[in-house]
């Protein structure tokens, strides 16, 4: 399909979720999302409408699925609920298609994602550890004391940038080319770039620049970083220009969006709520508990979307086959049935867990053992240098149905 014109617009923030008419409530708009204001619409829909149907929308008909139990029925049922074509709402561009094995059924999906997981296996773990700790200290220790700075910027975007070039082996002092892709990737037209035309260039000029690598690594020895295992592994070698560069969006966003989402929520839900930040100081070995909760809190991405590949029913509902369905994981992180006072920030909550963050079934993030290890190396380091990071303005956030996170986070840090 093409991609329609943008009809959303900041004045259904102001809207009152409880007077919209429910056949026609429309949760896909993404300054909901900069406002921070979709929890009052999500919690109308679980309450009232948990497999709601919106039959127009700039992403054409879809339904939202928006309390836990049913979201973790579709994440887990691959038989009935197929990842293809997309695993976002926006349907991909006809002319611009860019495959990617989490947006695949099995058996190629597991075929493709097996190539690229040990990278961040057990194994791989242990080795980048003290890569980790080493950056974290490093980027610590050189924030400017009792000055204000943008923490998405100076801590979270630099941390994960720096493990994500590791990760591809990528060309250290470039290394802001993948933050720039990743955010382009995932961009709305009239945010950060004008067009999906822009959008295409910047694109291709990605591909130019992985193809550059892949030229080198597959005349070399098979290596454990990700162009090396892509040029080399059965199931990628001979992959289409288009499938390499979804699959590199895929890894790149993956590694970077998600957990630089939840290193500056980390911050800012700390500072909201010192009585939870006091407990961690106290006790450090909190820190494990405080990275769970984070993550369930922020939910970095807000949504997966699935098509229905049969007729089926789900929450007593008539889902057609082909109809596009939406898990709204930053509502199922946040419903009552199934977390306690989900809205509050409880380090130590029982089944935090239990989260929907990482997905569920052969889709759960490949790389969730990696963004924990991040943030509690980072945490670590935190407590032992500073005595608080205060918050010093609001945060902005990114203007996206799909990336949960934060653009800007104004802080300036105390020592001890």
């Amino acid at each position: 399909m093409t991609l329609p014109e943008q009809t959303y617009s900041i004045d259904q923030v102001q809207q009152d979720p409880a007077t919209a008419p429910l056949e026609t409530l429309d949760v896909a708009n993404p300054f909901l999302f900069e406002a921070d204001v979709q929890g009052a619409w999500f919690k109308r829909l679980r309450d009232e409408a948990p497999v709601h149907y919106c039959p127009d929308s700039e992403y054409g008909p879809y339904w939202s699925v928006t309390r836990y139990d049913d979201i973790m029925a579709v994440d887990i049922n691959h038989e009935v609920f197929s990842s293809e074509p997309s695993i976002t709402i926006r349907e991909p561009l006809d002319d611009f298609p860019l495959p990617m094995f989490i947006a695949m059924d099995r058996p190629k999906h597991d075929e493709q994602r097996a190539v690229v997981s040990p990278v961040t296996g057990a194994e791989n773990l242990r080795h980048f550890e003290p890569i980790i700790r080493e950056r974290t200290i490093e980027v610590l220790e050189g924030l400017p004391v009792g000055e204000t700075f943008n923490w998405v910027d100076k801590v979270s975007i630099e941390l994960t940038t720096r493990m994500l070039a590791t990760l591809f082996d990528f060309p250290f002092e470039e290394r802001r080319k993948l933050t720039r892709w990743s955010d382009v990737a995932t961009a709305l037209p009239g945010d950060i770039i004008d067009s999906e035309e822009q959008r295409r260039e910047e694109m291709i000029e990605c591909l130019t620049y992985f193809t550059e690598l892949w030229n080198q690594r597959v005349n070399e020895p098979p290596a454990r970083n990700l162009i090396s295992m892509l040029a080399h592994g059965e199931a990628t070698r001979n992959m289409s220009p288009e499938e390499y560069l979804g699959n590199l969006l895929l890894l790149i966003v993956g590694g970077n969006d998600t957990t630089r989402s939840t290193m500056s929520a980390s911050v800012l839900a700390l500072h909201d709520n010192p009585g939870q930040y006091r407990r961690v100081v106290e006790d450090p070995g909190l820190v494990d508990a405080m990275v769970q909760e984070t993550i369930r809190w922020q939910t970095p991405l807000a949504h997966m979307r699935r098509r229905a590949k049969e007729d089926t029913l789900l929450g007593g509902r008539q889902i057609r086959a082909g109809d596009k369905v939406v898990m709204w994981y930053v509502s199922g992180n946040r419903d009552e049935r199934f977390f306690e006072r989900p809205d509050d920030f409880i380090i130590g909550r029982e089944n935090a867990r239990k989260h929907l963050a990482f997905g569920f079934g052969i889709h759960r993030c490949m790389g969730n053992r990696l963004a924990e290890l991040q943030l509690r190396i980072l945490w670590q380091e935190i407590l032992k240098r500073f005595a608080r990071i205060e918050v010093v303005g609001p945060p902005r956030r990114t203007l996206s149905v799909f990336v949960h996170g934060f653009t800007e986070l104004p802080v300036r840090v105390h020592p001890l």
